[in-house]
């Protein structure tokens, strides 16, 4: 049985991504900003010490191994470019230790975790169709730490492989869940499904599926790999 630590777990993807790991017999424990139930430990990303804090109390949970980490906590807000330069700078540094810094943070101690006792371990990092596309003018900052954590995703794969270290990524288009649904009501509503050929945005239990297939059951070989949930509104 697999112990996953899952960030983000208590909406949207991450709670479908929790129902779907859980289902097929993981122990998954879970992280949200604030604490939501016994079984979600509460680690605020904009802290500096929170995710030492959340590594080594999962590590407590799972009895001293973790076996996969599954990035998938992020912040959505739009920083208009016309804000005042300390606002702005403010939500961009916000978005980037959130998404980005916080996640890399996560993946060094699971790395280190696994290379202290010579054992395999996997990571799945939930990134965004921005990062290969870019955003609207008012998510810089969103695009950027995706992009970002697609990079360290790639460099991860490559660095450990030899060690049965391994590393995927999965790219969302739109999703159906609250954080998207602000979106889409601010860019025009359904106005802009006319850029997703397959006329609709992805369900969070199609994404779940593929992160659970990426924490569980993706061969080795598939290392490195993005693997994209769009619609075909981003096709590389």
């Amino acid at each position: 049985m697999k112990t996953i630590l899952l960030t983000g777990s208590s909406r949207g993807i991450g709670a479908a991504s929790r129902k779907a790991l859980e289902a097929r017999g993981a122990t998954v424990i879970g992280h949200a900003t604030t604490r939501v139930d016994q079984q979600t430990v509460a680690a605020d990303f904009t802290k500096a010490d929170a995710p030492d804090h959340l590594w080594t109390t999962a590590l407590a949970r799972a009895e001293g191994q973790v076996d996969v980490l599954v990035s998938n906590a992020g912040l959505f807000r739009p920083n208009p470019i016309d804000a005042p330069d300390a606002d702005w700078l403010d939500a961009w540094e916000e978005t980037l230790r959130i998404n980005l810094t916080a996640s890399a943070r996560l993946c060094r101690l699971a790395i280190r975790h696994w290379q202290d006792r010579g054992i395999a371990g996997r990571i799945v990092h939930v990134a965004s169709r921005a990062g290969h596309r870019g955003d609207s003018p008012s998510h810089w900052h969103y695009a950027a730490s995706k992009g970002g954590m697609l990079a360290l995703h790639k460099t991860i794969a490559r660095a450990y492989a030899s060690e049965n270290i391994t590393s995927f990524a999965v790219a969302p288009g739109f999703t159906d869940t609250a954080m998207a649904g602000d979106y889409l009501e601010s860019r025009g509503g359904p106005a802009l499904l006319a850029d997703i050929p397959l006329g609709r945005v992805a369900e969070p239990e199609e994404v779940a599926s593929i992160i659970t297939y990426c924490a569980l059951d993706a061969p080795g070989s598939m290392t490195g790999a993005t693997l994209d949930v769009n619609g075909a509104s981003y096709v590389r």
